[in-house]
């Protein structure tokens, strides 16, 4: 099967987690700008999030840029990513609503947890349909940048239960480390 389908309804799923997202900062009474301040930690909250489906999207569509074929497991495999991104509009909003507070941060450590171990999954099952020496197979022989998500994320969801802070400084390092373009797919591409 071609992935245009994959693909079409990925983006669509995509834009309305975004769309929720945006629709839990309800606007405030009033008209000045010190009405606007018990937004801010939902603000803070939807940034970060809307930066990680950027970056979940982004990935997305580099890899099926690389994948020629998609089969049943591969389709399950991006439900399950799916699945887990439509998650981070409720553990955003409860963890800005709730201000970072221990429990929230570990809610969504877990969501983003959750989101790699998808990926993961998504990457292997599509690795596995092409063959390791296909494209996608050769661009993403080298998972150093999955790993080290995967235990920034791990060490945030740990640690949020005592001191919060570090862990959002762990996702949001994360973030950081994916905004930089992942040119591994590219540089095999050509």
């Amino acid at each position: 099967m071609k992935t245009g389908r994959l693909e079409a309804f990925s983006d669509g799923v995509l834009a309305i987690i975004i769309t929720i997202m945006v629709l839990e900062m309800k606007v405030p009474a009033g008209s000045c700008f010190t009405t606007l301040k018990p937004l801010i930690p939902k603000f803070l909250s939807y940034v970060l999030s809307f930066i990680y489906v950027g970056i979940y999207w982004n990935n997305h569509h580099h890899l099926f840029q690389a994948i020629e074929k998609v089969n049943g497991k591969v389709l399950w495999a991006n439900l399950s990513l799916l699945f887990s991104l439509s998650l981070i509009p409720f553990t955003t909003a409860w963890m800005g609503q709730n201000h970072f507070e221990k429990n929230p941060v570990a809610l969504y450590g877990i969501n983003l947890l959750l989101c790699v171990f998808s990926y993961i999954i998504l990457e292997k099952a599509a690795i596995k349909n092409e063959g390791k020496q296909s494209t996608i197979g050769m661009a993403l022989e080298d998972k150093k940048k999955e790993i080290a998500s995967l235990l920034l994320y791990l060490i945030g969801t740990i640690v949020s239960f005592s001191i919060p802070e570090i862990s959002m400084a762990c996702y949001a390092f994360v973030a950081i480390l994916w905004l930089i373009p992942d040119k591994r797919i590219e540089q095999q591409l050509k």
